[in-house]
Parts: C-alpha cells; sequence; structure tokens
C-alpha cells in the first residue's frame, strides 16, 4: 500500500472517525485505484513478466525493473525458456550486454526498458521472453528500491481522507462534492464551470487527486503478457 495508517493518522483522522481496520481496508482501495487508474504500480513487488520478443535489441516494460533475477529467452521455439538448467542469464556473452533502465527512477527517465547489445536481438515471439525480479515505479531516496513518489502517496492519502468523511456532515459532504457541480444558477443568473478544471486525464474523478496521478499514468506500448 501506498501510505500507512500512522499518515493517515497524521491527517487528522481519529480511531473514533475510522479504526485501524477500515483505514487498512481504505488503503487497500486506494492503492488498486490508483494501480488500475495509472497502469503501473509504485512499490517493490516481485513478480515474473512474459514478455513478446520483436526482433529488435529492446523491449519496452509495463513496469519498471528495480531488480531483475533472471531472464531466459526462448530462441529455438521448440521448449519454453531452455536455460533453466544454467544460469538465469546464460545466453549473454557478459553482462554489459544487458542494459536495463528501471527504477529507483531519476532525473531524465524516459520509459522502462531491456536492451541488448553486441548484436543479440529478442527474437520475434509471443511470450517468448520471461523476466523475473522485483518490479515497481519508484523514485530514488538513496536506497536500492527507493520509495513511493511523493504524489501517489499523495494521492493514495486524499483517496482514504475522501472515504472517512462523515456522508451525514452537510459541510463535508459539499467539500467532497463541490468538484461535480458543472453549472450553478440563481434566479437572476447562471453560470458553467469548466468540466475539466484540472487540465489533465479523467482517471479517479477526482480532479485533485487525478492531477497528481497524471504524470505517472503508462504511455509505453504494452510489453507483457
Amino acid at each position: 500500500m501506498y501510505a500507512s495508517v500512522a499518515e493517515v493518522r497524521g491527517e487528522g483522522v481519529s480511531p473514533a472517525s475510522a479504526a485501524d481496520a477500515r483505514v487498512l481496508a481504505l488503503l487497500d482501495e486506494a492503492t488498486r485505484t490508483i494501480d488500475k487508474a495509472t497502469g503501473q504500480y509504485f512499490e517493490p513487488r516481485q513478480a515474473k513478466l512474459r514478455l513478446d520478443g520483436r526482433g529488435t535489441p529492446t523491449i519496452e516494460l509495463p513496469v519498471p525493473p528495480i531488480r531483475l533475477d533472471a531472464l531466459r529467452v526462448d530462441y529455438e521455439g521448440r521448449q519454453p525458456f531452455p536455460f533453466f538448467a544454467a544460469s538465469p542469464f546464460d545466453f549473454l556473452p557478459d553482462p554489459s550486454a544487458l542494459v536495463i533502465v528501471g527504477s529507483p527512477v531519476g532525473p531524465g527517465f524516459d520509459g522502462a526498458r531491456l536492451t541488448l547489445r553486441h548484436g543479440l536481438l529478442f527474437p520475434k515471439g509471443r511470450g517468448n521472453v520471461l523476466a523475473d525480479g522485483v518490479w515497481g515505479y519508484t523514485e530514488d531516496d538513496g536506497t536500492p528500491l527507493g520509495r513511493t513518489p511523493l504524489a501517489v502517496k499523495r494521492a493514495c492519502l486524499l483517496l482514504v481522507l475522501r472515504g472517512v468523511l462523515p456522508l451525514a456532515d452537510d459541510a463535508a459532504f459539499e467539500a467532497r462534492s463541490r468538484w461535480r457541480i458543472l453549472e450553478e444558477r440563481t434566479r437572476d443568473q447562471s453560470y458553467r464551470l469548466e468540466t475539466n478544471r484540472g487540465g489533465g486525464l479523467w482517471l479517479t474523478g477526482d480532479p485533485d487527486v487525478d492531477a497528481l496521478l497524471t504524470p505517472y499514468v503508462r504511455t509505453s506500448p504494452l510489453g507483457a503478457a
């Protein structure tokens, strides 16, 4: 999850307003919402990705690698991943033949990818490349795994706070629902509000959250099945 119970408490949510179990459920829901809205995730997760080779040196990835433990390629097309018995990188002539662009993300990051050098190519095929490791879009904080981007953490907290506002509180309901108003009228005049005041993508329906998440929406081609 992209925030903690303690961080939610720090925003002024008391146990009387929401018990720990309720906060944890809202944090889990907010994390899932962010994952779905952006098409990627923002914490270290162990996973195996099956990727499609395209006959080129580079494969674009659906989520940045934090640590790549194994990369196996089926060159023959007869048996899937024939290199399991040996080193997980034994098709490489040397470690410098593989360039990894991933997390923790730093300045100038322009997309997660694996690139082979020395004339090697990822052969064309469907699901013929297996990449095993730890994945996630994290920011550099001086640690090997990195941290959840602060904007994503804030978006998670906002989603949780929206969830704990009491529906019966008229002022809270108005504050939470104000952004949904498209037009206001009085007896003598009316005015229409912009339908997309944040100027970004429509991701969660909450413009404050969407403005935080828009820079993190995955735009690179899907590379995993």
